[in-house]
This record gives C-alpha cells, structure tokens and sequence, in this order.
C-alpha cells in the first residue's frame, strides 16, 4: 500500500512539473510576438499621451518577463494559466503600440 502512495505522490508530482514547463513555453512563445514596428520616436510629439503609451509597451513586456522567471524559479503567482496572464499583457501592448503609430507583424500559430 505504502509503494502505491508513493508512485502515486511521485506521478502527481511530475505531472505538476511538466504541466508548468509547457505553460512556460507556451508563455515564452506568445512573448516572441511582443514586437511593434515602425515607430518612429523622433518625429512624434511627445506628450503625456505617449509617454503614457510609450510606458505601457515598456512595462508590459517586462511584466511578461518577470512572469516567466517566477513561474521558472517555481512560483506560481496566479491562479489562471500563465499564457493567460501572457495574453492579457499583450492587449495591453497591441494597444499601447497601435497608439504610438507601430504596426503589429501578422503571426500564423
């Protein structure tokens, strides 16, 4: 009886750890898509607004980052799925680079 709790807690276990290194790469594939091009800094106005912008594309790619490394140092900071997490940051980039001017490149998954 002993053996089968054992192989059972050893096989929750595993299972745990590969369940979040997909998530992790499930997270670090969506993170490739955190580009924007053709904004063009020199000749935009700068104003409140797109430093407020300019900001949002900053940090929400950063959050996305931090995410990662907790989830890979083995913490589990939300209760939702990372990619989730990972998604909701990316409307927010989209936006934030949409307003500057910048062009999202098309992606195929």
């Amino acid at each position: 009886m002993n053996k089968f709790i054992l192989l059972a807690g050893v096989t929750l276990l595993s299972g745990c750890m590969f369940g979040t290194s997909s998530e992790i790469k499930k997270a670090e594939k969506l993170l490739t898509h955190f580009q924007c091009n053709n904004i063009e800094s020199a000749h935009m106005a700068h104003s409140s607004i797109t430093s407020f912008h300019e900001q949002k594309l900053a940090s929400s790619k950063q959050k996305v980052v931090s995410y990662i490394d907790s989830y890979k140092d083995g913490e589990k900071l939300f209760t939702i799925p990372l990619s989730e997490v990972v998604d909701q940051q990316y409307i927010i980039y989209k936006a934030a680079c949409q307003n500057l001017g910048g062009i999202q490149p098309d992606f195929k998954d």
